[in-house]
């Protein structure tokens, strides 16, 4: 079983209870298609700008987490189109981010839950 957490950025935090991507977990869509058996270990709302990113990581993996998804609103925004990754998200930072959580914990990172970009794939960073 994959022991999955989410990290998602303060600026959706008051719009986004994570339904969509507990739904999606739950039901092995979107960025958490690979998966044939997950369960979710944990949340954490990054702050701006970015710099506890690794603590909270170093958190969730002393709770269990193997993976840490960053949610589709840090790196695409909703349009009436469904999400667009041509204007960006919340987190201007959101590559580096990842790359410092990935380096400084080991923990596979992956840039998407719900609501991907058509055409988007949301791969594992191991």
């Amino acid at each position: 079983m994959s022991r999955i957490a989410l990290i998602r950025c303060e600026k959706n935090e008051d719009r986004c209870p994570l339904t969509g991507c507990f739904q999606c977990l739950d039901e092995k869509k979107e960025g958490f298609a690979h998966y044939t058996d997950a369960a979710l270990v944990g949340v954490f709302t990054c702050k701006c700008p970015g710099d506890k990113a690794v603590a909270l990581a170093k958190i969730l993996k002393s709770k269990g987490a193997e993976v840490i998804h960053f949610c589709t609103c840090t790196f695409a925004t909703k349009t009436g189109n469904g999400w667009d990754m041509t204007k960006g998200g919340f987190c201007s930072c959101i590559d580096e981010i990842i790359d410092r959580v990935h380096q400084e914990t080991d923990l596979s990172c992956v840039k998407g839950s719900a609501h991907l970009p058509a055409g988007y794939t949301a791969d594992i960073l191991v």
